[in-house]
């Protein structure tokens, strides 16, 4: 609840730090551990902007300051591709080879 109430917060103040870390996972690894899961170390630079005060307000919430909080690049689960119109073409040519004789023959303009 803490987290999301960060997100409202960010989405409304600072809307750079909040597109950047909006995609971040926090999970209870141990009694006193938590993970944060991150895309990109850019991401994880914007979000140690705000970070000390989260979890500073998050352990007197829970009443429990001996919190460790540990950070793992999770690249896998949690990238956002934007896929261009060159990008879907060629994992199509991934599927079917002939597509790329045929962009050869005809040129086609994927831009």
């Amino acid at each position: 609840m803490e987290w999301n109430l960060l997100l409202k917060q960010l989405q409304k103040k600072d809307t750079f730090i909040f597109n950047a870390i909006k995609t971040f996972k926090i999970a209870k690894s141990g009694e006193n551990q938590i993970t944060v899961l991150f895309p990109s170390d850019s991401a994880k630079v914007e979000f140690d902007k705000v970070s000390r005060e989260f979890f500073n307000h998050f352990k007197t919430k829970v009443h429990n300051h001996s919190i460790e909080v540990e950070y793992k690049r999770d690249v896998e689960n949690l990238k956002i591709e934007v896929m261009t119109k060159r990008k879907v073409f060629e994992k199509f040519i991934e599927k079917n080879p002939l597509l790329k004789d045929l962009d050869d023959l005809m040129r086609f303009d994927l831009t």
